[in-house]
């Protein structure tokens, strides 16, 4: 009876040890399964995050500009006025696009939220969706190649002489290097990242088959249009927030109200 007494002395702690590894690791995988089903909340979330500094960032700009072409005006110098108010304008420009970007993110936040209340545990988890999009853009592409007819009939889709193929070449080795491998550790940026990739891919596929006189192609304010748009405002979203730091510094201080 002693062996046994000191065995349960001895490792009497290994039973607790092991539940609490056990809640550790329920508690982790169900974390990581709830994250990876709000992943598309989440990354409308990012978006609306990097519209609202691209907004700050193109309000700088506009006050920045106005100080400059107040400045070329008080001095009456003609060159700089007329280009401080074309940087006036484009800074208003820029402002308005931006203050949209941010109205579709927020509206892009909600209807997200929306989504992922609606979904089920049956549900694809976002990035499934998306993986599943990747893939049968490839496949379609594939049959231009596996097919005969196709083959023969719409050669132009798959010869990479053509310019509309090299861009979809471009767009789907970019959709590749942008894939994710593991469904519960893909970012929110990951996961925009990758969508616009995929996204890019569609449009130049369509284009392809537009250009080649495939039946039914989508025509370019469908595909192509939308991926510009989308590539536009991203780029100028990336400028504005790089900017941001250095305009900081250069924005002129708030007037003082004298007291009456």
């Amino acid at each position: 009876m002693e062996p046994i007494l000191l065995i349960v002395a001895g490792w009497w702690w290994i039973v607790p040890a092991a539940a609490g590894a056990g809640t550790a690791t329920y508690v982790g995988l169900t974390t990581r399964g709830r994250r990876a089903r709000r992943l598309e909340l989440d990354a409308a979330r990012h978006e609306e995050s990097q519209a609202y500094r691209a907004l700050v960032a193109a309000k700088a700009r506009v006050r920045i500009a106005q100080a400059d072409a107040m400045t070329a005006k008080a001095r009456a110098a003609a060159p700089q006025a007329a280009e401080a108010r074309r940087e006036l304008q484009l800074a208003r420009q820029s402002e308005k696009s931006a203050s949209l970007a941010l109205r579709a993110s927020r509206s892009r936040v909600k209807a997200g939220y929306s989504q992922y209340r609606a979904a089920s545990a049956r549900d694809p988890l976002p990035i499934e969706r998306l993986w599943a999009e990747h893939d049968a853009l490839n496949t379609r592409w594939l049959s231009y190649e596996t097919d005969v007819d196709k083959a023969l009939k719409y050669s132009q889709v798959t010869d990479p002489r053509h310019p509309s193929t090299v861009v979809f070449l471009r767009a789907q080795r970019e959709a590749l290097a942008k894939r994710p491998t593991l469904r519960d550790r893909v970012t929110p940026q990951q996961y925009v990242e990758y969508r616009d990739a995929v996204r890019a891919m569609q449009a130049a596929l369509a284009d392809a088959e537009r250009q080649a006189g495939v039946p039914g192609a989508a025509p370019p304010s469908a595909a192509a249009t939308t991926a510009a748009t989308i590539g536009a405002a991203a780029a100028m979203i990336a400028e504005l927030a790089d900017r941001l730091p250095s305009m900081i510094p250069r924005m002129p201080p708030p007037r003082q109200t004298p007291p009456t």
